[in-house]
C-alpha cells in the first residue's frame, strides 16, 4: 500500500524536502497544513452568499390606494394652507 497522497496529476500532495525531520515532526506538519487547507476551503464555501441582484433590490414595492377626501392631498401639494 502506497502511504503517499498524491494530487490528481500524480504528483505528491505535499513534498518535504530536508533528510533531518522525525516521523512525528512529519505527523505534526502534516496535520497543521491539512488542519490550514481544510479552514480556508470551508471560509470559501462559506462565503459565498447568494443574494438579491440589482435589479431585485432596485424594486419598490406598489404603493397603497390613494384615499379621496378633504386635506388627502394636502401632502402633495407645494403650498400649504
Amino acid at each position: 500500500m502506497n502511504d503517499e497522497a498524491t494530487t490528481s496529476t500524480g504528483e505528491p500532495a505535499l513534498q518535504v524536502l530536508t533528510t533531518r525531520l522525525a516521523p512525528e515532526e512529519l505527523a505534526a506538519v502534516t496535520a497543521v497544513v491539512d488542519s490550514a487547507v481544510a479552514e480556508e476551503l470551508a471560509q470559501l464555501h462559506d462565503d459565498v452568499q447568494i443574494g438579491p441582484s440589482a435589479w431585485e433590490r432596485s424594486q419598490r414595492s406598489m404603493r397603497g390606494p390613494l384615499q379621496p377626501g378633504p386635506s388627502a392631498w394636502r401632502g402633495f401639494s407645494g403650498n400649504p394652507r
